[in-house]
C-alpha cells in the first residue's frame, strides 16, 4: 500500500479553486486499490472524515492575514509526519501543492527522508509574479519556490511551459521533473437549454443564448480584464460581454473604471459569480465565444473548461495558453486593436467555421486532458 498525503489545497469536498477540484477528482476517479489518500483540509477544528474513499484530516487555520495559508501548510505537514510515525507507515509520499513553505521544507527534509518519506511538489504557476503581492511577499514566494525545488524529490508540473521554466531557472539543482496536465470534465452539462435555472439567469442579465461573449476568472489584473474590456469596447459587435467573476469595488475595480469607462458601454456586463457547476457549464455552452486573458503560468482550469464547452475561444497569445489550445482556438496579443479586430472577425463567422473550431477544441480536451487519463497518470506515478 502506498500512502499519499496531499497538502496545500483547502481540502475536499471542493468548494474553491483549481487545487481543490484536482484533489476531488483525483480521489473520485481513483481505480488503484493499492493507493490510500490522506488529504489535509482547512477548517476550524481537528476532526477527521472520509470523502471519495480518502482519509481527510482537518487542520485548524490561524487568521493572521496573508501568512494564513503558509502556516496551514506547515501545520498540515507536521500532522502528516506525526501520523506516519504513530502508525508506523511505510511507502509514504507527501505531495505538496504550491511553493509556500520552502524554508520549512529545507529544515525538515532530512528528518522526513529518515522516515522513508519522499516529497513531491506541484509548483503551480508563477505565483511570485502576481500583482496582488507587494515586493516583500513576491521576494518570499520566489525564495520559497527555490527551496521547494531544491529539497523535493520530484516536481510534478501541470504545464510543459512551467516544467521548462523549472529546468532552466533551477538547473543548478538538477531537479527531477515530470509533466502531468490538469484535467477537465468532457461531459456536457446535465442541464438542458430550457432548464429553469438557465432561463432565469439569462432573463436576469438580459442576454440570449448564443448571443453573448463570455469571460470567467478571478478578478485580478494579471488576467488582463482591462485589455479585454477596452478592446471589446472598440469592436463593432452588438453582442454583450458577460463577465462572471468575484468583482469587488476595490482599487483595481476603480482603476479599471477610470481607464476604460466601461460603465458607459451597455455591452459590458459584470454579472457576479456562478457557483453551480452544471449551470456554469451550460452558460459556457450557450456562449457565442469565450475570451481568456490569463498570463501567469500553468494550465488554467477555466481555459480547459472553456475549450471543452464553448465553441469559439479567443486566448491571449502566451505559451501556456497555446500549449493547451493549439489549433482549437484563436489568439490575440495586447497591442491596441488586435483583439477588437479578432472580435469583429469571429462575429461574422458562419456555422461551419464555428463547428470546425469547436470540434478541434473538444478533441484536444478528450485526448489530452480528461480526468480519467490524468488520474491514471498520477496512479501510475504513485
Amino acid at each position: 500500500m502506498v500512502n499519499v498525503f496531499i497538502i496545500g489545497s483547502k481540502g475536499i469536498p471542493a468548494k474553491y479553486g483549481g487545487f481543490e477540484t484536482f484533489v476531488d477528482k483525483l480521489t473520485f476517479y481513483k481505480k488503484n486499490n493499492n493507493i490510500k489518500y490522506h488529504v489535509a483540509c482547512l477548517s476550524d477544528n481537528d476532526d477527521e472524515f472520509e470523502h471519495n474513499g480518502a482519509r481527510c484530516f482537518n487542520v485548524k487555520g490561524k487568521n493572521i492575514g496573508s501568512a494564513k495559508a503558509l502556516l496551514y501548510d506547515i501545520d498540515a505537514l507536521k500532522k502528516c509526519e506525526v501520523y506516519i510515525k504513530d502508525n508506523n507507515l511505510s511507502n509514504c509520499i507527501i505531495y505538496i501543492l504550491a511553493c509556500r513553505i520552502g524554508p520549512y521544507l529545507a529544515v525538515c527534509k532530512k528528518r522526513l527522508a529518515k522516515l522513508g518519506i519522499v516529497v513531491y511538489v506541484n509548483p503551480d504557476g508563477h505565483e511570485w509574479k502576481r500583482t496582488k503581492w507587494n515586493k516583500a511577499i513576491k521576494a518570499y514566494w520566489k525564495y520559497s519556490e527555490r527551496l521547494m525545488i531544491k529539497y523535493s524529490d520530484l516536481i510534478i508540473c501541470d504545464s510543459i511551459g512551467i516544467e521548462e521554466y523549472i529546468k532552466s531557472d533551477y538547473k543548478q539543482f538538477k531537479p527531477k521533473t515530470t509533466f502531468i496536465a490538469y484535467g477537465a470534465d468532457v461531459e456536457k452539462s446535465k442541464l438542458d437549454g430550457n432548464d429553469e435555472m438557465l432561463v432565469k439567469w439569462l432573463m436576469e442579465n438580459n442576454i440570449e443564448k448564443k448571443q453573448y461573449s463570455l469571460i470567467v476568472g478571478r478578478f485580478v489584473p494579471e488576467n488582463n480584464y482591462e485589455v479585454m474590456i477596452r478592446e471589446y469596447m472598440k469592436s463593432s459587435t452588438e453582442k454583450p460581454l458577460v463577465i462572471i467573476t468575484n468583482v469587488e469595488k476595490n482599487k483595481f475595480f476603480e482603476e479599471l473604471l477610470i481607464n476604460t469607462k466601461f460603465n458607459g458601454d451597455t455591452r459590458i456586463k459584470f454579472v457576479g459569480t456562478v457557483y453551480h457547476e452544471q449551470l456554469l457549464k451550460k452558460i459556457r455552452e450557450e456562449a457565442y465565444c469565450y475570451l481568456h486573458g490569463h498570463e501567469v503560468g500553468g494550465t488554467n482550469p477555466s481555459l480547459l473548461e472553456a475549450l471543452s464547452s464553448t465553441s469559439l475561444n479567443l486566448l491571449l497569445d502566451v505559451n501556456f495558453n497555446k500549449e493547451v489550445g493549439k489549433n482549437g482556438a484563436l489568439y490575440f496579443n495586447k497591442n491596441s486593436g488586435d483583439l477588437s479586430k479578432l472580435i469583429d472577425e469571429v462575429d461574422n463567422y458562419n456555422n461551419d467555421d464555428i463547428v470546425g473550431f469547436s470540434l478541434k477544441a473538444k478533441a484536444r480536451i478528450i485526448k489530452h486532458y480528461s480526468w480519467d487519463k490524468i488520474v491514471k497518470k498520477y496512479e501510475e506515478l504513485f
